[in-house]
C-alpha cells in the first residue's frame, strides 16, 4: 500500500499548516511509528539494487537521504525501508545543542525551497550513538559531525574528534560538516588560515581510530556553494593532500537572490531545495575538474525531480543526497530518481 501522488498532496496540503519545523517532527514521528508497526510490510518500499561501489561501500543505489532530516537517528526504521540507498544521519555535536531562536525554518513554497536557520540542534552524539546500536542496517549510513556553538573556531578539531571516537565503529562514512551557515564562523574552516591544521588533526585521530578498530571509515567533507574559487582550489589541494575519501557538494546557500519569493530576502539561514540546483551543479563541475576521480562526488541541492539528478549526475556527481524534494514531493520521488539512474 503506497501512498499515490494525489494521496500525498492532500496530505501536504493539511500538513503545511502547520509550522514548518512542528510539520517535520510530526510527519517522521507518525511515519516511524507506522514503519515500527505490525503493518510495515504495507508501507516498506523495495529498493531498487544496482551495486555502486565506491569508497570501499556498496550502495545498493546512487539516491542517500541528505544528513538534517534525521540528525538523531530517532527514525531510522522508516529511514531504513523507503527505497534509498544509503543513509546520512546528523549534524551531530558532542554535547546537545537547542539550535538557534524559533521560528527558524521557513518554507517557499513558490520556489519549492527551504530555508533554514536550525544551527545544529540534536540530541548529542551519545544519544545517536544508542539509537544506531539499536537498528540493523539495509544499506551504508554515514554520520555527519559538527562543532557545538559554544566552541571556538581554532578549536573546532576537538569537537569533531570527540564525535568520530564516539560513533567510528557504527560508522560507514563520516560526514565532516564545515558548511553549515548557522553556526557562527564555521565556513572558516574552507579557508588556509584554518583547513590545514583542522584536516591533520583529524586525520591523526582517524588514523589511531582505524588502527584501533581495524576498520576503513572513509573520511567526507561536507561543503559550501559558497565558496569562493580561489578557496575551491586550496580546499581541493587539501583534500587530495590529506586523502579525504569523498566530498558532499553543497550545504545550503546564504544567497536569497535565488529566490523567487522576495519576501525571504532578510532572513537569516541556508536556502535548500530548487533554487540550489544550478549553483551546486557549477560546483560539482569544477569539483570534478579540480580531483577528477581521486574523490568521490556526493551531489546535493535541487534534487526535486528524476531530471534534476540525472543532471547532476552529469555534472559529475557520484553520488546523490536529497532532502527538500521529499518534503515537496514525497516517497515517490525516491522511486523515480532511482527506477531512472540505476
Amino acid at each position: 500500500m503506497k501512498l499515490t501522488k494525489s494521496l500525498f498532496n492532500l496530505y501536504k496540503n493539511i500538513i503545511f499548516m502547520l509550522p514548518a519545523e512542528t510539520a517535520h517532527s510530526v510527519s517522521l514521528a507518525s511515519a516511524e511509528f507506522l514503519y515500527k508497526s505490525w503493518i510495515k510490510n504495507m508501507f516498506i518500499t523495495n529498493k531498487v539494487n544496482m551495486s555502486n561501489k565506491l569508497m570501499g561501500l556498496d550502495f545498493p543505489n546512487k539516491l542517500g537521504l541528505a544528513a538534517g532530516f534525521d540528525k538523531n537517528g530517532d527514525y531510522l526504521n522508516f529511514d531504513n525501508n523507503i527505497g534509498l540507498g544509503f543513509i546520512e544521519l546528523g549534524t551531530v555535536t558532542p554535547k546537545a545543542q537547542y539550535g538557534n531562536s524559533k521560528p527558524r525554518i521557513f518554507r517557499s513554497i513558490k520556489d519549492t525551497a527551504i530555508i533554514n536557520h536550525l544551527g545544529f540542534n540534536n540530541k548529542g552524539v551519545q544519544h545517536l550513538k544508542n539509537n544506531l546500536q539499536l537498528i540493523e542496517r539495509s544499506q551504508p549510513i554515514g554520520i555527519n559531525i559538527g562543532k557545538n556553538s559554544s566552541t571556538a573556531i581554532e578549536l573546532a578539531h576537538k569537537d569533531y574528534q570527540y564525535c568520530m571516537k564516539e560513533i567510528f565503529f557504527l560508522a560507514d562514512y563520516i560526514t565532516l560538516n564545515i558548511s553549515s551557515p548557522n553556526t557562527s564562523r564555521l565556513r572558516e574552516l574552507h579557508s588556509d588560515n584554518y583547513l590545514d591544521k583542522f584536516l591533520s588533526e583529524i586525520k591523526k585521530t582517524h588514523d589511531e581510530l582505524t588502527k584501533k578498530y581495524k576498520k576503513k571509515v572513509p573520511l567526507v567533507l561536507k561543503i559550501s556553494p559558497d565558496i569562493e574559487d580561489n578557496n575551491l582550489e586550496v580546499l581541493c589541494r587539501q583534500m587530495l593532500n590529506y586523502e579525504i575519501d569523498g566530498v558532499i557538494a553543497t550545504n545550503t546557500t546564504i544567497d536569497k537572490n535565488l529566490l523567487m519569493d522576495k519576501s525571504f530576502l532578510t532572513n537569516k539561514g541556508g536556502v535548500s531545495g530548487k533554487p540550489l540546483l544550478k549553483k551546486s551543479n557549477t560546483l560539482v563541475k569544477n569539483l570534478k575538474n579540480l580531483v577528477k576521480d581521486n574523490i568521490v562526488i556526493i551531489g546535493a541541492g535541487g534534487i526535486t525531480s528524476r531530471e534534476s539528478a540525472v543532471e547532476k549526475l552529469n555534472s559529475g556527481a557520484d553520488l546523490l543526497q536529497l532532502y527538500t524534494g521529499l518534503v515537496y514531493f514525497g516517497l515517490d520521488l525516491i522511486k523515480e530518481i532511482t527506477e531512472e539512474t540505476k
